[in-house]
């Protein structure tokens, strides 16, 4: 049986940019690496969840591990406090939540971000402030940050809390239980409430009251931090509000990846979602530094961490943040740059320490983020899966090509049954 190497990169995929010659920014780009397993290999076009979602990363996650997210899935907020070592009860919420800069005295939000330089030192004492300063009228909560900019809040009180509520983030809606990404959006701080079908709903009524007391609460005592006066001495945005979405009041059930597939897997992840999925999945998660900065030496130690440990799998599932972020910012040329040096360092690296042939190798992405609308799109994304006998005409791994290759359509669900397939052959 071939080992598997599964790698998502995150955001990859895009539409054409006019000022990359009508191409993608991966089509664009200098891939001699992803180009020969391309051209030794078959291509496809991936929808991450469905042909009328444009998920967010977890739902996608989620799918691309092979579970009908539809059926599964709670919220993103559980799935990241969990990865945090937070305990989600029954009853619980729990939200991702982002620090973000609002204009003083107003509801208008200036960076949803903090311009994306909060460091941790910061975030840690924001966060301490916020744990001992916050008191909410009836309930008790957990606020943590995470990377950067990120972090998750759990609420508690002694009567059941639902998660049916609204964010508070204007660039994220819902359907149904799925967070939506939104393409446009007004950059004004949303009231919570409980979503369509759930208005009279006690759990949810409680949820949402509970989330805007935390809410304007937090944002007295991130005004008033001395570490927020700092940074406007420094000419730096503060972070001044706490921006909260994809409420959930449980964690998903998954029945174990191993039994699902057949197959061992273990990962490594940069992401909390990420890394709650896994978990919960009942996969091993390698620890790896967090990301230091500098990416040639991440994505060394990336390439050289998933050549040793392979040998512990039958396979391992790699997420790589690297296009999403320039994606977001609608920095194309960043876009193509990420890609480039993932290219350069990563496949490069890991192409050299392994004998590509007794492996499947699967390069896709959870989802597309189009830099000209700065946001996840329902697009497909490009699919590319190497391994011997498997090959059609394709020559470089991109957009335009996939829709020629062999593989022809997927849903995320329906791959790891495909690679697995092929591994065992």
């Amino acid at each position: 049986m071939k080992k598997i190497l599964y790698i998502v990169l995150d955001g990859l995929g895009d539409l054409a940019v006019e000022e990359l010659g009508n191409k993608t920014p991966l089509e664009a780009a200098e891939t001699p690496h992803m180009d020969a397993l391309a051209k030794e290999g078959s291509q496809g076009l991936l929808f991450p969840v469905a042909k009328d979602i444009a998920p967010e990363s977890d739902i996608a996650v989620i799918s691309l591990l092979g579970y009908d997210a539809h059926k599964l899935y709670t919220g993103r907020g559980p799935l990241e406090s969990f990865a945090e070592g937070i305990e989600v009860k029954d009853g619980d919420l729990a939200l991702r939540v982002n620090f973000a800069t609002a204009q003083t005295d107003s509801d208008k939000i200036l960076d949803r971000r903090v311009g994306r330089n909060l460091s941790t030192e910061e975030a840690n004492q924001l966060s301490k402030e916020l744990n001992e300063r916050v008191k909410l009228e009836d309930a008790q909560f957990v606020f943590k940050n995470t990377i950067g900019h990120r972090g998750v809040l759990v609420i508690r009180k002694d009567q059941e809390l639902k998660g049916w509520v609204t964010n508070t983030d204007p660039a994220y809606g819902r359907e149904g239980v799925f967070g939506i990404a939104l393409e446009k959006f007004e950059p004004f701080i949303q009231e919570a409430s409980p979503v369509e079908g759930h208005e009279q709903d006690s759990g949810a009524l409680l949820a949402a009251t509970l989330l805007n007391e935390f809410t304007d609460k937090s944002r007295k005592v991130l005004e008033q931090s001395s570490i927020n006066k700092k940074r406007k001495e420094e000419g730096k945005l503060p972070a001044n509000l706490i921006l909260s979405r994809d409420a959930g009041d449980s964690l998903p059930k998954f029945k174990p990846l191993n039994e699902v597939t057949g197959l061992r897997f273990g990962c490594f992840v940069q992401m909390p979602v990420e890394k709650g999925i896994a978990l919960l999945c009942g996969m091993d998660v390698v620890d790896v530094p967090l990301p230091s900065g500098d990416l040639d030496k991440d994505y060394t130690l990336w390439a050289q961490t998933a050549a040793s440990q392979i040998k512990n799998y039958d396979g391992l599932y790699i997420h790589i943040k690297g296009p999403d972020e320039p994606a977001h910012d609608g920095d194309f040329k960043k876009k193509k740059e990420s890609i480039e040096i993932i290219d350069k360092i990563f496949f490069k690296k890991l192409l050299d320490l392994i004998k590509k042939e007794d492996y499947v190798i699967c390069v896709t992405a959870d989802h597309s983020t189009v830099c000209k609308i700065k946001a996840h799109t329902a697009d497909p994304v490009p699919l590319l899966i190497y391994t011997s006998d498997f090959k059609d005409s394709t020559t470089h791994y991109g957009e335009s090509q996939a829709k020629k290759g062999a593989i022809g359509e997927l849903l995320g669900r329906e791959l790891i049954y495909k690679i697995a397939e092929l591994a065992k052959e």
